[in-house]
């Protein structure tokens, strides 16, 4: 891309020779590492996808972090790039719209194969030092950086606010390759405005008001032991992706034995697959206490959606997060996707409900949908940004990024 910074995407210095072989290593790596994961790709996979052999592709990265830490690098530097055209547009509106626009043609190119996928940064924190340290911190930059699309803030509930719209934004990217390819290319810019009007917009009708039900979600475990294995594996695959939260680790985090988990489990994937089943058990059940509770279909959302983001801000029984997905064999990976469709086409329902009697605006349903299973799912990553402030204010403040918009304050009060 124009005006990308000399850093390990586009090194200074080197033959040309050289720095085309060494960006179709990083492609390839990037390549693995959403597959596999950082901890599960290997040199000589690398070397595979592009016709070397293991020594050659050792020649450009001595170690196999390094050649982690430089696929990472890469994706941080391209979004900063991204995240700088950006902000050159007038407006938070605009500078939203021109990231996203960014996004989306990147996402063509993918999928046309004029340009190789980014590294996903789910295993950003289950790095080593010092590399974690150096991504971490760019990963910050971003962020912050995304967060200036809003401008500077004129209080603390103003940037409050914008980190929230951040992070949704953010994640809502991220999420975008595992939906998008149910579309031709030639849709694209109907996805893309269709998105983008969400959220300008949000979901919420002109008269819907923020007054969602407390669902219980509680129930009785039939195998405590297990359910607590499941939990504790939760918050560390959360943390540390599918590779990094190893059995000893999701063991020693219940002061008991690797024999234990054996116990209970016969094998890590099972762990994994039993995770999401546990989280995707979670969100329907909230769906279906919301539309037992009765309302317009805009209170049964709404109520949904306010419910699952105290379960993520609680910490108690978080869902799983996607980050999990790369380490999966292909098989298995697929039918999680598709269970999660499965959730998102009940939220689709309910919007399109929500649409025929007026309390929610006439939104793309199946679009709608798929945002809203990116904010639930990475809401646990901003439990400390909801610790600072009472718990009903986070998820009004969270939930109000897509339901009412990007750019509207409708939900949140003022805090000083």
């Amino acid at each position: 891309m124009e005006g990308e910074p000399p850093t390990s995407r586009n090194p200074a210095g080197g033959t040309a020779r050289f720095q085309q072989k060494r960006e179709a290593i990083l492609a390839a790596a990037a390549e693995a590492i959403n597959e596999q994961s950082a901890k599960g790709m290997t040199f000589a996979d690398v070397a595979r996808r592009v016709g070397l052999n293991t020594t050659s592709v050792t020649y450009y990265f001595k170690r196999k972090e390094d050649l982690a830490a430089a696929a990472f690098e890469h994706t941080l530097d391209y979004l900063l790039v991204m995240l700088d055209a950006a902000l050159e547009a007038a407006t938070p509106a605009d500078r939203v719209r021109r990231y996203l626009a960014l996004n989306m043609a990147r996402l063509e190119r993918v999928r046309t194969g004029d340009e190789r996928p980014l590294a996903v940064l789910s295993d950003l924190r289950a790095m080593e030092d010092p590399a974690r340290e150096r991504l971490m911190s760019g990963w910050r930059e971003v962020f912050r950086r995304t967060r200036a699309l809003w401008g500077r803030p004129a209080n603390r509930a103003a940037k409050d606010l914008h980190g929230a719209r951040a992070h949704v934004l953010l994640e809502n990217t991220f999420w975008l390759p595992a939906w998008l390819l149910r579309y031709e290319p030639d849709q694209y810019p109907r996805v893309e405005a269709r998105l983008f009007d969400i959220f300008a917009h949000g979901i919420a009708g002109p008269a819907a008001a923020w007054t969602p039900l407390s669902l219980d979600l509680a129930h009785d475990e039939r195998e405590p032991g297990r359910a607590a294995f499941l939990l504790a594996a939760t918050r560390l695959i959360n943390e540390l992706g599918y590779r990094g939260a190893s059995v000893q680790r999701i063991a020693s985090q219940l002061n008991v034995t690797k024999g234990s988990f054996y116990h209970h489990l016969d094998a890590k994937d099972d762990l994994v697959i039993a995770c999401y089943r546990r989280s995707f058990d979670t969100i329907a059940a909230a769906q279906r206490l919301a539309d037992e509770a009765g309302g317009t279909h805009w209170q049964r959302l709404s109520s949904a959606v306010a419910t699952l983001l105290d379960v993520q801000f609680a910490e108690r029984a978080p869902l799983l997060r996607t980050t999990a997905l790369s380490g999966l064999p292909a098989n298995v990976r697929s039918a999680m996707v598709d269970r999660s469709n499965l959730v998102a086409r009940r939220y689709a329902g309910t919007i399109m409900d929500g649409i025929a009697e007026g309390s929610c605006r006439p939104v793309d349903a199946l679009i709608a949908s798929q945002t809203l299973m990116a904010l639930q799912n990475a809401a646990f990553d901003m439990r400390k940004w909801a610790a600072t402030m009472p718990r009903e204010r986070a998820i009004a403040m969270y939930a109000s990024t897509l339901l009412f918009g990007l750019f509207d304050d409708r939900a949140v009060g003022e805090r000083e």
